[in-house]
């Protein structure tokens, strides 16, 4: 049979589980995971090629009001997301803990779903996190509000965290598929460049370990990225990075009380490079301060953000 290929991208306000079902999706983690808003700051590309269908996915931020440079910056990656892609997979939060009005949806889902009707793109809703759901009589108060918003091509019940139903919206996004050859090798799962897939499991760490107003003003720049023999002759990853922050506060709550916190994060990033790249780690971090980088280009820039 012919090669076919579909591009698909996955859009939904910050924190409705995007990346985490992007990394179920190819059995790969190619995109960090955290209960902070705004995890992911980029377009990140994984690939599934499934016999003769590639399936192209555009995880994409969170939809927001942008309050700064890199958010304004972010809400671009959103658009850029729907430019050029055979269809969008549209993900909301089912979990209780959302507060769902089926009568006023949030106004940032509104605005999405807008933007996707403007550029005529098929789309399919996913309802994600249905396994915190205890009544699953819900989904239909879901199901009927959002489908008077938008016609859907399919509605698909899911949970990113389980696997449950992610095969169904794999096979239901297949149905785009047109003939066309493999943009990518078929044993290929991302486009990311290594040194920025180590610097987001370093971001990662210290999401995960943060207070909440901390992590926002992050950034983390890979300085040195090496891989050289140990004297037993065994293969070492040598990595070093800066962490960046926008207040000299800040900095002293991610070293932590005699560097115990910087202590812990590089401890649990080493162990996942360690695991991703199957060789030892050599990793050293340093914290500095760059007061608003955020809102300075040049910066934003350096930091692989624009």
């Amino acid at each position: 049979m012919a090669q076919r290929s579909v591009f698909i991208t996955l859009l939904g306000r910050p924190n409705v589980g995007k990346s985490s079902l992007l990394n179920r999706i190819l059995g790969q983690k190619v995109a960090i995971v955290s209960d902070k808003p705004q995890t992911t700051r980029t377009r990140i590309m994984g690939v599934l090629t499934r016999g003769d269908d590639q399936l192209v996915f555009i995880d994409t931020p969170g939809f927001h009001k942008p309050r700064n440079k890199l958010g304004e910056n972010m809400m671009k990656a959103v658009g850029d997301g729907m430019s050029d892609v055979d269809v969008a997979v549209f993900v909301v939060d089912a979990a209780p803990e959302f507060r769902f009005d089926p009568e006023h949806l949030p106004a940032a889902e509104v605005q999405l779903l807008e933007n996707i009707k403007a550029k005529k793109l098929p789309c399919i809703l996913v309802l994600n996190k249905i396994d915190l759901l205890q009544e699953k009589d819900v989904l239909l108060e879901y199901i009927t509000a959002y489908t008077k918003a938008f016609s859907f091509e399919a509605v698909i019940p899911l949970s990113a965290r389980t696997g449950d139903g992610a095969e169904i919206l794999v096979d239901e996004i297949v149905r785009f598929s047109k003939p066309a050859p493999h943009f990518f090798d078929d044993d290929a799962f991302t486009d990311q460049p290594e040194k920025v897939m180590v610097a987001e499991m370093i971001r990662e760490k210290l999401l995960r370990n943060l207070d909440r107003e901390v992590p926002h003003g992050i950034a983390v720049d890979l300085e040195r990225f090496v891989e050289r023999d140990n004297a037993a002759g065994e293969p070492i990853l040598e990595v070093a990075a800066t962490i960046y922050c926008e207040k000299e506060s800040h900095k002293g709550i991610i070293i932590g009380k005699g560097g115990a916190m910087l202590k812990k994060i590089g401890m649990h990033a080493r162990h996942d490079i360690e695991e991703f790249y199957g060789i030892q780690c050599s990793l050293k971090l340093w914290v500095k301060v760059k007061e608003d980088w955020r809102n300075r280009e040049g910066l934003i820039h350096t930091f692989g953000l624009d």
